[in-house]
């Protein structure tokens, strides 16, 4: 018997185009998303989730329906050249574009609805969600499993303001620098001369890369 899975809410994010966003969870921990649950959900949904320190974000990869998918994907990781099977990655061409965030659980909030609040966020505003499970460490955690390619975080930019950004509030400058800090450009292109443009809460950021130096040249409204 078929059976149609529903969303049960959507994600606001500061990442508001998919360039810029970190390419796993956690990375940037600046990155603080509301998960808005639809009106049919009320305080008896989440009642002991704030007892949890983090929390599983079933979710589907929206911005990417009307792409496909694919057996056989480049991750960014192995700089964009070597293929591995779609299931050995977290690429999101999937067959059924779903994906999977372990996000850390900030706050809930339900005096106007449920807001689910959260840190760590890889997620594109607007993202459709479709489950929500705690995350239990001591089931969960496998420090010493075999990671394949990805056995290590990945290597940060360094990051340096050349535009002053006085009128940006702490918690921005972190979030762009923590953002631009894992070099968002495809794998395959290193371009010195280029001038890259985020999207991100609300300010069109560019920078260019020079080696492994990011350098922010302005952050504007959009």
């Amino acid at each position: 018997m078929r059976h149609t899975i529903e969303t049960i809410g959507r994600v606001v994010s500061p990442y508001t185009q998919k360039f810029g966003i970190a390419r796993q969870p956690g990375l940037v921990s600046a990155a603080e998303v509301s998960i808005i649950l639809d009106p049919c959900f009320n305080e008896d949904a989440v009642r002991g989730l704030e007892n949890f320190g983090y929390i599983w974000l079933h979710f589907i990869f929206h911005g990417v329906l009307d792409e496909g998918w694919s057996p056989l994907v480049r991750p960014p990781r192995l700089g964009g050249k070597r293929k591995m099977g779609v299931f050995a990655t977290r690429s999101p061409h999937r067959p059924n574009h779903l994906g999977l965030s372990l996000l850390k659980l900030e706050g809930i909030d339900c005096a106007d609805g449920v807001k689910i609040r959260c840190s760590g966020a890889d997620l594109l505003d607007g993202t459709p969600v479709v489950d929500i499970k705690p995350y239990i460490p001591f089931v969960e955690a496998k420090p010493d499993a075999a990671a394949g390619f990805a056995g290590e975080a990945p290597p940060l930019l360094d990051v340096v303001w050349q535009y002053d950004g006085t009128w940006l509030s702490d918690g921005l400058k972190r979030l762009i620098s923590q953002s631009v800090a894992q070099d968002p450009r495809p794998a395959y292109q290193d371009i010195p001369e280029r001038i890259y443009v985020m999207e991100i809460a609300g300010l069109a950021v560019k920078f260019r890369i020079e080696g492994r130096t990011a350098v922010i040249l302005s952050a504007e409204a959009v």
